[in-house]
């Protein structure tokens, strides 16, 4: 039995709630909606500056075109379709829907200027462009944006929560929960800066980047000046003004490499809250309705940050083979690139989705107190690190002949349990300072967190 047409990405049928607005820039719908954005605006620059006797169009017939564009829905969708099944050209296909416009709004007259000495890399670049640029701002900013605010606030909430920490899966100086989620926020914070920093570049100089055309209708006319004010000021982007036939996608690989690398950190977050979950330092929250295991009641399965976890390494993947074969386009032009840009919004998405799994995610976890003071009790020993560090200190001030504190420490200490009481008992024993020793027989795992707390208030 044959099922009625379903969704083959995951992304437009279960998740599509999560990354659905997404698709309102990088589907292919929203591909040609900026195609016309960009045709419409062309007009009404060409038409603004007088180009070959054209009259200006009046505020009424501007806002008509752009009417256009702002009016996009299932109609042009549908009208398209009909359209690139006959031309079998998608760019030809938004200048007849944008000549049937014309034609209906009364502005024949300037219907040879649809489209006028473009290539259709010309639409294409400056589309793609507008709709990145958009999805990034409009969609992916604002969920990692969430995400890091859940992280601050984590790290604002638990700065005075102590943890032991594990370098090499094992025991180390503790530090605090705060602290740690501290990290991340500013790893984070410093790379969104640099997203949101993207320069998005467009070309709009014909079949292969000469002006050929342009020059031969127009000898006169200052043609790399109008493309860069056509780029720049029509549609807010950067104008490219030595390309091929398209634009380099310079800025593409840039903007990819550095989104994956977001993911990256990200999902260095969603394999330490994994492995803090397992061992106690995080509670889950029971979610009302929620089966964790098909078999096993009792289970909270951390299935967000999982989630998180293998749409972040899809998402990658995609993004470094976009940012791998974008550079790249043989001589003058190859079609390598119209195929991989149709998986922008794909790798995108999964991003998206991690974003989302790992926002939901923090608001479901709970600070595991009991493990957290288990281990640091459970771990004197590495407090040996303090007290070789504080003997060394008075031998320097001359408080102390101790040879090698080091030594003496490792002996005490490596590969062993070592209580408080035998701790003390050490101290207590020790050639240093009154004041020095009293410091350290104060001193428990739990309180040698250093700056841990204070570090916390450097987040931007």
């Amino acid at each position: 039995m044959t099922l009625p047409p379903q969704p083959l990405s995951p992304l437009d049928g279960r998740y599509r709630a999560s990354v659905g607005q997404l698709g309102d820039h990088l589907s292919e719908a929203g591909l040609n909606r900026a195609r016309v954005h960009v045709e419409v605006e062309w007009l009404i620059a060409q038409t603004d500056r007088g180009a070959f006797g054209a009259e200006a169009l009046t505020s009424d017939q501007k806002e008509a075109l752009r009417a256009v564009v702002t009016d996009f829905g299932q109609p042009a969708i549908d009208e398209l379709a009909g359209l690139e099944a006959t031309t079998r050209h998608d760019v030809k296909a938004v200048e007849y829907y944008v000549r049937a416009r014309l034609s209906e709004l009364g502005l024949d007259p300037i219907a040879e200027l649809t489209h006028f000495a473009c290539t259709s890399e010309d639409i294409n670049n400056l589309s793609y462009a507008v709709t990145v640029k958009a999805a990034v701002a409009e969609v992916w900013l604002p969920a990692l944006d969430a995400v890091v605010d859940a992280l601050s606030t984590w790290a604002a909430d638990a700065r005075d929560v102590p943890m032991l920490a594990h370098t090499h899966g094992q025991p180390a100086t503790p530090t605090t929960v705060g602290k740690e989620f501290a990290v991340f926020v500013h790893r984070l914070q410093r790379l969104r800066a640099q997203v949101a920093g993207t320069e998005y570049l467009g070309k709009f100089s014909g079949a292969t980047g000469t002006f050929s055309a342009h020059v031969v209708a127009d000898p006169s006319a200052d043609w790399p000046e109008i493309s860069r004010a056509f780029v720049e000021d029509a549609l807010g982007l950067s104008w490219n003004p030595l390309t091929t036939q398209i634009e380099s996608h310079d800025w593409q690989a840039e903007l990819y490499s550095r989104i994956a690398h977001v993911n990256r950190v990200l999902h260095n977050l969603a394999t330490d809250i994994w492995s803090y979950i397992s061992m106690g330092y995080f509670t889950q929250i029971p979610q009302a309705g929620a089966t964790g295991s098909s078999t096993m009641p009792h289970k909270i399965n951390p299935i967000k940050f999982e989630n998180a976890e293998a749409n972040l390494e899809l998402s990658c993947a995609l993004l470094d083979s976009l940012a791998a074969t974008l550079v790249t386009s043989r001589q003058q032009r190859d079609l390598t690139d119209s195929s991989a840009q149709r998986n922008i919004g794909v790798a995108l998405g999964h991003s998206v989705l991690a974003l989302d799994n790992l926002r939901r995610g923090l608001g479901e976890i709970a600070v595991g107190t009991a493990a957290l003071e288990a281990d640091l009790d459970g771990n004197w020993e590495v407090l040996g690190e303090a007290i070789q560090t504080v003997i060394r200190a008075e031998v320097v001030a001359g408080r102390s002949s101790i040879a090698d504190p080091y030594a003496m420490l490792k002996e005490l200490t490596r590969g062993k349990r070592v209580s408080q009481a035998d701790l003390v008992a050490f101290v207590e024993g020790l050639d240093i300072g009154a004041d020095a020793k009293a410091r350290l027989v104060a001193l428990t795992p739990a309180t040698y967190t250093g700056l841990a707390s204070d570090l916390v208030a450097r987040l931007g």
